[in-house]
């Protein structure tokens, strides 16, 4: 091989796996560790309340501990708003340009403030603080490297990705729920970062876990055909359960902001202080409900008890994630559709519709349904059931259960929740550090205004210059007389103050 021909060689790519194998590394201890810690805490609660079954007053220990995190954390969320809630919603807002921040207090306070709210028995899930932690990771790599563009956002997607992955041993799901509902984009160098980190941080995931799926579920019988047109009843009601979360958790937080006696930032006095009584009474089903879904699709319990603990659970999760306390909802979510398809299972069996044996199944597949229908992502839903339990004999009842459930709150007029979550709190006041972004891609879909146009008859937004369009393996420098065609990825600078409104108007040129 000549000199001439080495340099033909494009390494960008081996260089952006290898990128993404360190930062999922990196973001796979942390994740784990953090893991960790929560489980830990979750068993040291449940046996404090057992405790406090005999001894009552356990229960004013309770209230300082109560009062001491509240302070704690809410001086936290005052400092560094960034750590609220879930964290995917701004990472989504990071990879979109409208939303930045320093990544060290992120990290630091995220973990931290994450394993004491978690781990206090609140019904908050682990996966979302996990994204964003494993994002940070990426922020952060990026910073050592001064990496800085496109190229920073896709060390932050990768990262992402392999947070995801290591909260639920899920590297392909992980990498396909970063590019469909956070990042948007599906170009090669997207998700060949993305996939890198979500395998290595699974592998050091699974070098703390183990190889047992995170939510094993055994079963023996496949879902007859004929019963699959219960599929779609379980698909329609997961559909209108979940647009009743979207309204609900959308608007919680507006119901404690008119709590004027007490500050946003120390809400979660309130639900520290209310989740005695489930502590007391119900101790096993406290925490982001992990083990309740192996439980549950275990040998699930009777209607009356799975009706209390889906009540119960819709009640304190949303009352524990309207704190703004660092926790998700990805998790709850989950723990939900659970209930309810085995609560659907139990019914049908009550009624000599079903074998006892199926509902396992209704199970595993309303778990899908539902958070295919909050999330507004069913290929995520789909794929991500399918590596947590570990099997691929239910893809079919998944495919049914999650499409119905889509399509039900879309006509029901549900937006992917996160991405409402991110506008909504683009309405705010934003405390965060903003820096210009340089660039923003554009993916041509089907159907696409612009699909076949020469680029100087294009009316693009005011104020944007396209640089670049990237065509399979091509990357085209444009002049006016290129052709604008179905695939391609549209590299546009775009100025700071105008990204919604670019954004929008690239959604309708391009037909996303």
């Amino acid at each position: 091989m000549n000199d001439k021909q080495r340099k033909k060689i494009d390494f960008s790519r081996i260089n952006a796996v290898a990128q993404g194998i360190l930062i999922g590394l990196i973001a796979g201890v942390v994740v784990s560790v953090f893991r960790l810690l929560i489980s830990h805490g979750l068993l040291l609660i449940q046996w404090f309340f057992r405790q406090a079954n005999q001894h009552y007053w356990l229960l004013g220990v309770w209230l300082v501990i109560s009062v001491l995190l509240t302070l704690l954390i809410g001086h936290w969320l005052k400092q560094t708003p960034e750590i609220k809630g879930s964290g995917i919603p701004q990472v989504e807002g990071q990879l979109m340009g409208e939303v930045e921040y320093h990544w060290w207090p992120v990290l630091w306070k995220k973990f931290v403030g994450g394993v004491l709210a978690i781990g206090s028995g609140l019904f908050l899930g682990r996966e979302g603080p996990s994204i964003q932690l494993g994002a940070t990771v990426g922020q952060g790599f990026a910073a050592g490297r001064k990496i800085s563009g496109n190229k920073r956002r896709i060390l932050i997607a990768s990262g992402a990705s392999a947070g995801l992955s290591a909260a639920f041993n899920a590297p392909i799901a992980s990498s396909l729920f970063i590019l469909e509902e956070v990042y948007h984009n599906f170009s090669t160098m997207v998700w060949i970062t993305a996939l890198a980190s979500a395998i290595a941080a699974d592998f050091v995931s699974t070098f703390f876990f183990g190889l047992t799926p995170v939510l094993h579920i055994s079963y023996v019988h496949a879902l007859p055909l004929g019963q699959y047109g219960w599929l779609i009843l379980l698909g329609l009601l997961l559909g209108l359960f979940g647009r009743l979360y979207q309204l609900v958790v959308l608007r919680v937080g507006s119901w404690y902001h008119k709590l004027k006696w007490l500050p946003d930032e120390y809400n979660s006095l309130i639900a520290f202080i209310l989740l005695i009584p489930v502590g007391l009474f119900l101790p096993q089903i406290l925490g982001g409900g992990n083990q309740l879904i192996v439980s549950i699709g275990g040998r699930a319990p009777g209607i009356m008890i799975l009706l209390v603990v889906f009540v119960v659970r819709f009640i304190y999760s949303m009352m524990a994630y309207g704190t703004g306390l660092p926790g998700g909802i990805f998790l709850p979510i989950l723990t939900l559709g659970a209930v309810l398809g085995a609560l659907f299972g139990q019914v049908l069996v009550a009624w000599h519709l079903a074998s006892p044996a199926l509902v396992p199944i209704f199970t595993i597949t309303a778990m899908a349904g539902y958070f295919a229908g909050i999330s507004k992502a069913p290929f995520t839903a789909i794929l991500l059931i399918t590596e947590m339990v570990g099997t691929l004999q239910h893809l079919m009842p998944l495919a049914v259960v999650s499409l119905i459930a889509y399509l039900t709150v879309d006509v029901l007029g549900g937006t992917p929740v996160y991405a409402a979550m991110l506008e909504q709190s683009l309405h705010k006041a934003h405390h965060g550090q903003s820096q210009p972004v340089t660039q923003l891609e554009f993916p041509v879909f089907e159907n696409a205004i612009i699909d076949g146009q020469q680029t100087r008859d294009v009316n693009w937004p005011e104020g944007t210059l396209l640089t670049e369009i990237k065509r399979g393996e091509r990357v085209i420098v444009p002049h006016g007389d290129t052709v604008i065609r179905l695939g391609d990825t549209l590299l546009l600078n775009v100025p700071q103050k105008r990204l919604s409104h670019v954004r929008r108007k690239m959604k309708q040129l391009t037909g996303e």
